[in-house]
């Protein structure tokens, strides 16, 4: 369940719900009568010249129009000592690149879903989806180029569907993927993140920047407008898959290595603060040493596979009795100076993930 609650007002909830049923019926099929489908070999199909990876009639209006959801293009930034504005318990999506740290809050991207920025030289598109609580850093660079993102108004699975800016092509957030367009069945690189109450990253990274709320934009930023969705097992939109392994809105960490794909519960990870497993053939170790956090990391050292533990207070391997920090970088012993691959994966509500991988695998299922 979740255990940290965005704060909310169940009216305006209601009245946003309202407003999006109405359009729920609407669809991209609304606006296009097929007149030729054509799937090539990898699955991309042709309508009326559009290419897509997903029947056009699975991508349906979400209320708002295309950029209806501002993105924030131009981020303001504070310091720590200027963060008077955020709490202790709010929720952020912590993000280190190159020794830059910076913080986005969940309570500001509830009304805005993508935030174009730059971080330690590198463009990213910072993106939350309050339906399916996905949050997914994607560095925005296609064909070279450094792309911004907008919200497109439509949704597939309930989950946000973003466009670029380049060739306005559709992409889902949940997939990281083209699913319309000339970019059609292209990828985005994910970068690892961190889900992190405002207190616990701003220790890690006393450096760090805040987003603010100087958007360009006026919004309740104090109020958030899906009030105890996070918690109605309720599904506003209709999503291809169900299964009722757990909650519908139990948070997950989903994994995906080829076709396999599994998903942990993230109070599982906390609960043992130290989860060893494999994901197809992949050998990877989770760490959860703060509240509604987790992150990955491959434990495979010089073709040998590390098994750890959590000992005395101290993260630990036991091939070598190293101690490592929670950035996966072994601080003392034998394996000292050795800096474990961090993965990426995608957190979010159980809902969502098994709408897009019906075959998951749960740990401990």
């Amino acid at each position: 369940m979740l255990k940290y609650i965005l704060p909310g007002v169940t009216g305006i909830a209601i009245i946003v719900a309202a407003f999006f049923l109405i359009t729920t019926n609407d669809s991209e099929s609304s606006v296009m009568t097929p007149e030729t489908e054509i799937a090539d070999s990898n699955g991309i199909m042709t309508t009326n010249g559009l290419k897509h990876l997903i029947p056009l009639d699975k991508i349906r209006g979400g209320g708002p129009p295309k950029d209806g959801i501002p993105s924030i293009d131009d981020p303001k930034f504070a310091t720590l000592t200027e963060s008077n504005f955020m709490s202790n318990s709010d929720i952020v999506i912590g993000l280190e690149i190159n020794g830059e740290a910076k913080a986005y809050p969940l309570f500001i991207l509830v009304w805005h879903e993508i935030v174009n920025d730059n971080v330690g030289g590198t463009p990213v598109a910072v993106t939350y989806c309050p339906l399916c609580f996905t949050n997914q850093v994607f560095e925005r660079i296609l064909d070279g180029q450094a792309v911004e993102f907008g919200t497109s108004g439509k949704l597939y699975n309930s989950n946000l569907v973003m466009y670029d800016r380049l060739t306005d092509s559709y992409w889902s957030q949940a997939l990281g993927q083209a699913i319309t367009g000339e970019l059609t069945g292209q990828e985005l690189k994910i970068i690892p993140f961190d889900v992190i109450s405002w207190g616990d990253w701003s220790a890690l990274h006393p450096e760090t920047l805040v987003l603010t709320t100087e958007t360009g934009h006026t919004r309740a930023y104090a109020v958030d407008p899906y009030g105890d969705y996070y918690t109605d097992p309720q599904i506003i939109f209709p999503v291809e898959n169900e299964d009722d392994r757990m909650h519908p809105k139990e948070i997950i960490l989903g994994f995906h290595e080829d076709n396999i794909f599994k998903a942990y519960k993230q109070t599982d990870v906390e609960s043992k603060i130290i989860i060893n497993d494999k994901v197809n053939q992949t050998p990877i170790v989770l760490f959860s040493q703060y509240t509604g956090n987790s992150r990955a990391f491959d434990r495979t050292v010089n073709g040998e596979v590390l098994e750890f533990e959590f000992s005395d207070n101290k993260i630990m391997d036991i091939q070598s009795g190293s101690t490592w920090n929670y950035d996966g970088e072994a601080i003392s012993g034998d394996m000292q100076g050795i800096q474990l691959n961090r993965l990426p994966f995608n957190p979010g509500f159980w809902f969502e993930w098994v709408a897009f991988h019906p075959n998951t695998e749960v740990y401990g299922v």
